[in-house]
């Protein structure tokens, strides 16, 4: 059973002990904490902030936890009930909260939920605000409100429909082609809430939906990872159907993947890829993604005649990055899609209404647009060292080692070769270091991974 402490929040296994595991005491302390934090950033007589979660099985357990933990601190709620890790990004700006608070653990299976926490623009926290609310959990400093200053609890269910009118309403999104081309389309929503924000917002853009898992009973009917070995069934709907696709989001709907009229994994790092090629021809501007993206978007980008930035690996990161740089799209290979024209924040509703735009104006099968971009595949391991070592000054011998290269060092080391690249980043919690590489084959980046592990021991010992 575990419990994990991050800037963007708590997560965690429910049951078992407190500091341990997610359980309702610490549910509660990192409740209190992110309401303290927020009422220092600035004096104000009422505060406000959006709640909402996704359909896990402690989901309402955790939400009635949390919010009145933060009535009981005088701050009003606005509770969206069963909804999306962006849905809520939007209805911070929206309803002009002082923060939001997303009960979900993306990706993990059912056991896990988590806190996940917005600022008041509706985006993730930074490094130094998680770690004021990291230090409030520990020194258990909490003022709770009087009788009279408690706060109150708005139920709001519109947000899924307003958000889908709000993605409707961009400019990049033509409804017009979406409706002509007539697509047929199976959508696997691993019974979250997914199934409740995908479906409708095809419907509205006249594609014809085959429903996968799309109700929101919190029963994830496979590992929720939206892996092709996870996916099987969707596959074998796809062709069953004889659909034009498959499509898949994670539990919160921040991560989208495809699949192709074959029954086929697009691949989430084409999901970025190939939204960026539609919003690019239609408007010049600069593309972000991480460190450990795929090269593809680059190539992509640079073929536009537009600059490439890469940035840390975590949304924050890229939120940062997209904003220095003045970004028209950006996101991470995990399937997330980031429109600053709609938000910043990874939006599987903006890259599905997106995407779909893209493929009617193509005029092709998923599989021939898929065939139209650099093809590259990656490999990802780790090397497990022992608790002694200085992870910094292997790291740093690392890059002394490849100085004939070209080295970026700002969220681990990445090493760009001419055909390839690795990415070393150590873990925040232990002895380990991460291989991420990437290459034009499989072959090719498994022995480009086994030589990084190899290297990285050998300088271990040395």
């Amino acid at each position: 059973m575990t419990l994990i402490k991050s800037i963007s929040g708590i997560r965690g296994t429910i049951g078992g002990e407190p500091k341990h595991n997610l359980t309702p005491i610490d549910t509660v302390n990192f409740a209190a904490a992110y309401g303290t934090w927020l009422k220092n950033q600035r004096s104000k007589s009422h505060y406000k902030v959006v709640i909402g979660r996704d359909a896990r099985i402690s989901g309402g357990m955790i939400q009635g936890l949390v919010m009145q933990t933060l009535v009981g601190m005088g701050i009003s709620i606005v509770d969206l009930g069963l909804s999306t890790t962006p849905t809520v990004e939007m209805a911070v700006k929206l309803e002009q909260a002082d923060g939001g608070i997303i009960l979900t653990a993306s990706h993990n299976p059912k056991e896990w939920n988590a806190l996940k926490l917005l600022n008041k623009n509706g985006e993730f926290l930074n490094a130094e605000e998680g770690k004021a609310i990291i230090d409030s959990v520990e020194s258990g400093d909490f003022n709770f409100a009087e009788v009279d200053d408690l706060g109150d609890i708005y139920r709001n269910s519109a947000y899924i429909d307003l958000h889908i009118e709000e993605v409707l309403q961009l400019e990049l999104v033509d409804q017009d082609a979406i409706k002509k081309a007539k697509f047929k389309v199976v959508v696997d929503a691993v019974n979250s809430t997914g199934g409740i924000s995908i479906p409708p917002l095809l419907r509205q853009l006249g594609v014809e939906v085959i429903e996968l898992y799309c109700e929101p009973t919190g029963h994830f009917p496979h590992n929720p990872e939206p892996l092709e070995r996870h996916l099987t069934d969707l596959s074998s709907a796809i062709v069953e159907h004889n659909t034009d696709f498959g499509l898949t989001v994670d539990p919160d709907v921040d991560r989208l993947a495809f699949m192709d009229e074959n029954g086929k994994m697009f691949g989430e790092e084409y999901t970025l890829v190939s939204v960026a090629d539609y919003v690019l021809t239609h408007k010049k501007g600069a593309t972000v993604s991480n460190l450990s993206s795929s090269r593809a978007l680059r190539d992509v980008t640079e073929a536009h005649g537009c600059k490439h930035y890469a940035s840390a690996v975590g949304e924050v990161n890229v939120v940062a990055k997209m904003k220095a740089v003045d970004a028209v799209i950006g996101g991470e290979g995990n399937g997330g899609i980031i429109d600053p024209q709609l938000h910043y924040g990874r939006d599987s509703l903006v890259g599905v209404a997106l995407f779909l735009s893209h493929l009617a104006h193509k005029k092709m099968k998923v599989s021939e647009l898929k065939a139209n971009y650099p093809q590259y595949f990656m490999a990802k391991e780790k090397v497990e060292l022992t608790a002694d070592l200085n992870v910094d000054a292997i790291l740093n011998q690392m890059v002394t080692n490849y100085s004939d290269q070209e080295i970026t060092t700002i969220d681990g080391v990445k090493i760009d070769f001419p055909e390839n690249w690795v990415h070393l980043r150590k873990s925040n919690t232990e002895p380990i270091i991460r291989i991420y590489t990437e290459a034009k084959t499989q072959n090719e980046a498994n022995q480009l991974a086994q030589r990084f592990i190899a290297e990285l021991k050998s300088v271990a010992k040395s």
